[in-house]
């Protein structure tokens, strides 16, 4: 960054703090894909915000000040996410929720960073921590910690002679395939194919017929639900004798949508879906959360970035500061075993969550899931 570029910065982060030391409220902002193909995770990322912020000012605010929620719609694309990011920074917020996804997530970060706003994601991208940005952690955990427990169910609870491992080429489903595929392969595990698919194809025949030769165990998807449902039916229409396991990102309900009958006997790998969380917190706000809504959320992502908004909150009352920095320092040194919706949540010092638990699940065509690890 140049003088001049530096100095506007390091200006507009001025202004921005002395107007919330100023104003009767603060601003929290919200980046996710309120509109485009992931709008039902995006709208209740939203959703789940406002709820926690509406519990706040009804018991007074934050150090006595009300928030304000600032929204901006990223569509999940890293064009309109770096659009979005410079939006909430003018607006004045000290916090950003958000993006859904890691490279909407990404293609934010350094703006935040250089005016010095908070910024938490659910994004499982493992470059998302690279950049060593002290504004940033995750709510979820990271590709790695997936693809461990992932290799262990292929290669010592399955026992899979033949893997397959297919992701589109964005940053999350990339990483997460090659993770998967290293892991995998460290276990003595034989992956005999590692594809892409571009996002959005709607047809994938092409790549599952030439799948279909090689006679897998097992075909591995870490993309998102949106192409997921549609591979595995696809798979079925091919008549590929193979295992579907999708990664966390297929567990939404417009899988099963996507999928039809085909989507009985997907096998799912993710964190506890919201409905079996046994957290006191997770009791308590899911049901508030159905109550206003009139829905459950559509995944785990939702929460565990009302998880994230949640540790901002805990990190302002703490500090009895609206000095980001101090947050940061907070959340990442001194919370210990913060009681999150999602299990206790505990920042590393890179600004990773630590503590990972997986499951698998069974899912029936119903869209209902059993938990079978």
């Amino acid at each position: 960054m140049n003088f001049k570029k530096l100095t506007g910065a390091l200006a507009l982060s001025a202004v921005v703090a002395s107007s919330l030391v100023a104003a009767d409220t603060v601003k929290i902002g919200v980046q996710a894909p309120i509109t485009g193909k992931y709008a039902n995770e995006g709208q209740s990322i939203e959703n789940f915000v406002k709820l926690i912020v509406d519990e706040k000012n009804a018991a007074g605010g934050l150090l006595g000040k009300q928030i304000e929620v600032v929204t901006c719609d990223d569509e999940a694309k890293a064009q309109k996410a770096a659009v979005c990011a410079k939006k909430l920074v003018n607006e004045g917020v000290f916090a950003v929720i958000g993006s859904y996804t890691s490279g909407a997530t990404e293609a934010a970060q350094t703006t935040y960073y250089r005016n010095k706003v908070l910024q938490t994601s659910d994004g499982t991208s493992d470059s998302l921590i690279s950049k060593k940005y002290w504004t940033f952690f995750r709510n979820s955990f990271p590709n790695s910690s997936q693809s461990d427990f992932t290799a262990d169910y292929f290669v010592n609870v399955k026992k899979y002679q033949r893997i397959v491992v297919l992701s589109d080429y964005s940053s999350y489903s990339a990483g997460l395939g090659d993770s998967t595929e290293a892991s995998t392969k460290a276990l003595g595990g034989n992956v005999i194919f590692r594809g892409k698919v571009k996002s959005g194809t709607q047809n994938f025949t092409a790549v599952l017929t030439k799948i279909k030769a090689m006679k897998p165990d097992v075909i591995y998807y870490s993309g998102y639900y949106t192409d997921g449902g549609l591979i595995r039916a696809q798979q079925e229409q091919l008549e590929i004798d193979a295992d579907f396991v999708g990664g966390d990102s297929n567990d939404n309900p417009d899988f099963v949508k996507l999928a039809g009958k085909s989507a009985e006997g997907t096998v799912l790998i993710n964190f506890p879906t919201p409905e079996i969380l046994p957290y006191p917190e997770a009791k308590k706000y899911l049901a508030a959360y159905k109550a206003r809504f009139k829905m459950d959320p559509p995944s785990i992502w939702p929460v565990t970035n009302a998880d994230g908004l949640r540790a901002v909150i805990e990190g302002v009352e703490k500090t009895k500061s609206f000095d980001t920095k101090k947050i940061s320092d907070y959340i990442r040194s001194t919370m210990k075993d913060f009681p999150g919706i999602t299990g206790p949540f505990n920042i590393r010092e890179d600004g990773e969550r630590v503590g990972a638990k997986f499951v698998v699940y069974n899912m029936k065509n119903d869209g209902t899931k059993e938990v079978v690890k």
